[in-house]
């Protein structure tokens, strides 16, 4: 494996660290700041959201200033945000959290830039392989953000300022691997960003529009049903928090660990199979969580769950590249990213919502239409199409 790539891989590791750590300890820190219990889980939605919107200028940025240049800049970012999030806490400052965790966010946008750099480094066919290994870093950071919340326990006096310090130091660490691992990219030139092909000609490739809607579709459907899940267990059937946390660390297991093989079968079968076999695999999950709400549903659901988006998420990001010019990445990165953290984002904000107004049956048949278009859309995509490489 090239340095480049190992470098990427423990960056991305340690620097996503901040979304786990968020998404276990965020809710709890809101409803200690902010005396409506309404807003505690604001600064997960802020994170989430920051993702969403910061997508298109992480990519353009990353052709202007060059990939290693706004990589350092967004780990240099992302410590100074933990540290106002533990300024934030110190103080009892709930909006000042709440902006620091929207820039998390944004530092998550440029993380997710990782995954086009290592790609670009690689020749076309080992792009599945290497998407893949870039994902494996995700079941470290799943592991290590919550860890974080030990130095909480060890420095009770700072309570979560110690474990928001602590997020500073991966981010500056991750800065330094970049630093050390990371040849020097220039950046594009302004002239040759703006030649290429408009989007009317971009989307008229059936084979790009499956790529974009695989990738929107599986973390869609993906945040939709995962964020709902612990409220469904815990406050629908009454399972304890202890089995709600089994089930999501077995779905985040099942997320990254397929990632040891998913992008050697994509190369082996190709983006279209892998994408039918994820969508096959997603309406099952539905299938399994719909027919009874025991333990075992809700485990097996989720693991589907994954297993799933592991599949989509990956075509769907090796698949990308076949259908843009190099002068073209930057726009199509961009529009695709933000189509696939806005997805997430609309899903997680939304998933609450909707499994208490109309119970998890409901949740998962409104989850069928997006599930049918990815259908709709793979059948009338033909696999010659995707198989044909526009920038070998």
């Amino acid at each position: 494996m090239p340095v480049l790539i190992r470098g990427l891989m423990l960056a991305q590791a340690l620097a996503l660290s901040a979304a786990p750590l968020m998404v276990f300890a965020g809710g709890i820190i809101g409803a200690q700041l902010h005396p409506d219990p309404r807003f505690a889980t604001l600064p997960v939605a802020a994170m989430v959201s920051g993702t969403a919107l910061a997508a298109l200028p992480a990519a353009r940025l990353a052709a202007r200033l060059g990939r290693k240049t706004l990589f350092l800049l967004g780990m240099l970012l992302g410590a100074v945000s933990a540290l106002g999030a533990a300024l934030a806490f110190n103080a009892g400052q709930f909006w000042l959290f709440v902006a620091s965790a929207l820039l998390f966010g944004a530092v998550a946008a440029v993380v997710q830039q990782f995954r086009f750099a290592a790609m670009a480094a690689v020749p076309a066919a080992q792009a599945p392989v290497v998407a893949s290994q870039l994902l494996l870093a995700g079941l470290v950071s799943a592991f290590l953000g919550p860890e974080l919340t030990r130095l909480a326990q060890w420095f009770p006096q700072l309570g979560f300022t110690a474990s928001f310090i602590g997020l500073s130091g991966l981010f500056v660490l991750a800065g330094l691997v970049l630093w050390l691992t990371m040849p020097a990219t220039p950046a594009v030139d302004t002239q040759r960003l703006a030649s290429g092909r408009s989007w009317p000609e971009l989307l008229q490739q059936r084979g790009l529009l499956l790529a974009m809607a695989a990738g929107a579709c599986g973390y869609g459907v993906m945040a939709y049903i995962m964020t709902a899940t612990p409220l469904s267990m815990t406050q629908g059937m009454g399972f304890s928090l202890d089995e709600a946390r089994w089930v999501i660390q077995s779905h985040i297991v099942a997320m990254f660990l397929p990632s040891l093989i998913s992008g050697r079968l994509i190369r082996r079968f190709g983006g279209w199979w892998m994408i039918a076999l994820g969508l096959v695999l997603m309406l099952v999950c539905v299938l399994v969580a719909w027919w009874d709400q025991t333990f075992v549903h809700y485990w097996a659901g989720l693991v589907l769950l994954g297993l799933a988006w592991n599949l989509l998420f990956v075509a769907g990001t090796a698949m990308l590249g076949q259908f843009h010019q190099p002068e073209e990445a930057s726009r199509v990165q961009g529009v695709n990213d933000f189509l696939v953290f806005g997805a997430q984002a609309f899903a997680a904000l939304a998933s609450g919502a909707v499994v208490l107004l109309f119970g998890w049956h409901g949740l998962l048949l409104s989850a069928l239409p997006l599930l049918l278009l990815l259908a709709v859309m793979l059948v009338r995509t033909p696999r010659s199409e995707v198989a044909a490489e526009v920038n070998a």
